[in-house]
């Protein structure tokens, strides 16, 4: 089969295309004949400093749509043949993928499998920030950083569904701020100076939520953004700054408060509730409510390509791989 893989740590030029044996699935797992490939932020820092790889030689991508080619011991619950949506511990830029059958999704009917490749990490993300770590009740106002990349394309729209009563995002670039108010923003700062733009949106106010992809100083700022008793919840770090620390000093006098999430962590604490959330991030992707913008395809061969686009920051929504579409 074909799969991309680096033997070494680097940009876009260390991907190659490779002939390997295909992989068979083992006990309480499913290979998968993969038709599409999410490509996230996420396998751009694998290549670049070994963001969540174990060793090398490593084959990177962290979620596809395909069929069900076999199953392993035990597996219950899916069948051969079956169009599904997974999230890997990486190995997706492949022809066939093995999978843990407990982060397999069953697509629910009018999800085709390209639309698919955008549902495994990016609406569950959204779902999960909004419903259950930021829990946005309704009235309330939300700042998302990175507004227009793959998840900000429709965390804003969920927080809507939600009730949010406005929603900001914060983009790198005026034609980015323009694509975000097309997505449903009520409007879209630039990085340099979004914690004053949103005191002025807000009448001095700020947000009640931050939702930070971003880290470093970025987060700061978003402190910063914060009405009182407002929340931040942090969910990357692209910036590849320092870990962010965050003391009482920092929140106490305005009681604010700060929390993280993890969709690839949850895949592998919890894949029960990761399960629950995905059927309601799903139902909300066959709604009609959710628009999930596809806005590049590339060919595997041509991966590098889509590394090189999302690696210069001027790429927007979802990214995608066609591998067997």
């Amino acid at each position: 089969m074909r799969a991309v893989r680096f033997e070494e740590y680097g940009g876009p030029e260390v991907l190659q295309l490779v002939e390997l044996d295909a992989p068979e699935p083992g006990p309480g797992e499913v290979s998968i004949e993969v038709a599409y490939v999410g490509v996230n932020f996420a396998d751009l820092q694998a290549t670049q400093v070994g963001y969540r790889v174990p060793a090398l030689p490593f084959v990177p991508g962290l979620e596809l749509s395909g069929r069900v080619l076999a199953l392993g011991e035990g597996v219950q619950g899916l069948t051969v043949g079956q169009p599904v949506a997974a999230i890997t511990q990486g190995g997706a830029y492949a022809d066939i993928a093995v999978v843990s059958a407990a982060t397999v999704f069953p697509l629910p009917e009018g999800v085709d499998l390209r639309t698919a490749a955008t549902l495994p990490t990016v609406l569950p993300t959204a779902y999960a920030l909004v419903h259950l770590v930021g829990r946005v009740r309704e009235g309330e106002s939300v700042l998302v950083q990175a507004a227009a990349g793959g998840v900000g394309s429709v965390v804003g729209q969920v927080a809507k569904l939600a009730g949010a009563s406005a929603v900001y995002g914060v983009v790198s670039s005026a034609e980015k701020a323009e694509y975000a108010r097309k997505l449903g923003y009520d409007d879209a700062f630039l990085n340099a100076s979004f914690d004053a733009d949103v005191r002025t949106a807000t009448a001095g106010r700020g947000v009640d939520l931050v939702l930070d992809s971003v880290g470093g100083e970025t987060l700061r700022n978003g402190l910063d953004a914060l009405a009182r008793f407002g929340r931040l919840v942090s969910y990357g770090n692209a910036a590849g700054e320092a870990p962010w620390t965050v003391g009482a000093g920092d929140l106490a006098p305005q009681g604010r408060t700060v929390s993280a999430f993890s969709i690839l962590g949850l895949s592998v604490d919890d894949p029960a509730l990761l399960q629950d959330i995905a059927s309601h991030a799903f139902a909300l992707a066959t709604s009609g409510k959710v628009e999930l913008p596809i806005t590049a395809e590339f060919a595997l061969e041509d991966v590098a390509d889509a590394h090189r686009l999302m690696g210069g920051r001027t790429s927007t929504g979802k990214l995608i791989l066609a591998v067997n579409p």
